[in-house]
């Protein structure tokens, strides 16, 4: 019986030590889940002791977690917007901090079979709001169109929607899938599917070059096309806080706008901020 009474005792130590450690929680974009995943990775091996647990869900659902204050940190692949701010600051009294963490392109995908090489944003409008339903229609095989797009709790669907489609629906026959690498995978198999998502994804498709109209000049999603903004679908990615970042959490944040983080920003795939941005924040930190 006193046996077991020190393995009772030990064990409520041993969990109370388990739970004091430092935990950071990130929720939300898919678009960010592995450039978080691998930060969470290498952050933790340099800070033992602290626990950085990131999950998916899409942005809408990380900029929820955070106003009902069930996550530190909402990954984000586009802004939060005013009506979310509001809610917020009326349910938990603090507005959110918003801190751009990488540079991404939106991509648009194909088939590595398809002979489509490029397409302008009317054509693209066209396509998602099946108005262009076969591919011989833009210069490719005869053949329909199959078109793979977000959820709508995804930034990448809002973003699209919003700079592509001027903010028009998509077509029904849009199947909406859970995450860009369900895309990549469907698309990899599908001769004549079309689909977008970020370009760190960008593994066994083609990526298709993208004007703004007819007149102007066509751009793959490169480092140097992103960060001058000649990509025509260039945005930031986004990490939210309640209000201005604090202990472990501000710790977390900057870390990864180092040059150490921004680093594995590349090797995942996507771009790192422009120096005048990582600056900005050494600066806000110094203060």
């Amino acid at each position: 019986m006193k046996k077991l009474a020190i393995l009772l005792v030990g064990l409520i130590l041993l969990s109370s030590l388990v739970f004091a450690g430092k935990n950071v929680t990130l929720k939300g974009s898919d678009t960010l889940l592995i450039l978080g995943q691998r930060w969470a990775e290498i952050y933790m091996k340099e800070n033992p002791g602290t626990v950085v647990q990131v999950t998916g869900g899409g942005s809408g659902v990380g900029i929820a977690a955070l106003i009902n204050g069930t996550t530190d940190i909402a990954q984000a692949s586009r802004p939060m917007k005013d009506k979310e701010k509001d809610k917020m600051l009326e349910k938990r009294g603090i507005g959110p901090e918003e801190i751009p963490v990488a540079l991404d392109g939106i991509t648009v995908y194909v088939n590595e079979k398809n002979k489509v090489e490029k397409l302008t944003f009317a054509q693209l409008k066209g396509i998602f709001q099946a108005k262009i339903k076969n591919w011989k229609e833009i210069g490719g095989q005869d053949a329909t169109i199959v078109l793979y797009g977000r959820e709508n709790s995804s930034g990448t669907h809002v973003f699209f929607k919003e700079n592509v489609l001027n903010n028009e629906d998509y077509a029904v026959r849009v199947q909406p899938l859970p995450g860009t690498a369900a895309i990549v995978n469907a698309i990899a198999k599908d001769e004549d599917g079309i689909g977008y998502g970020g370009v760190a994804y960008a593994k066994g498709v083609k990526e298709v070059l993208v004007a703004k109209d007819e007149k102007s000049d066509y751009f793959l999603p490169t480092m140097e096309n992103i960060v001058s903004g000649k990509y025509p679908i260039s945005r930031y990615l986004f990490w939210y806080t309640a209000g201005s970042p604090k202990g472990d959490i501000d710790k977390l944040v900057n870390w990864i706008l180092s040059p150490e983080g921004q680093k594995i920003v590349e090797e995942v795939g996507y771009f790192p901020l422009p120096v005048e941005q990582e600056n900005k924040k050494e600066g806000e930190s110094a203060k």
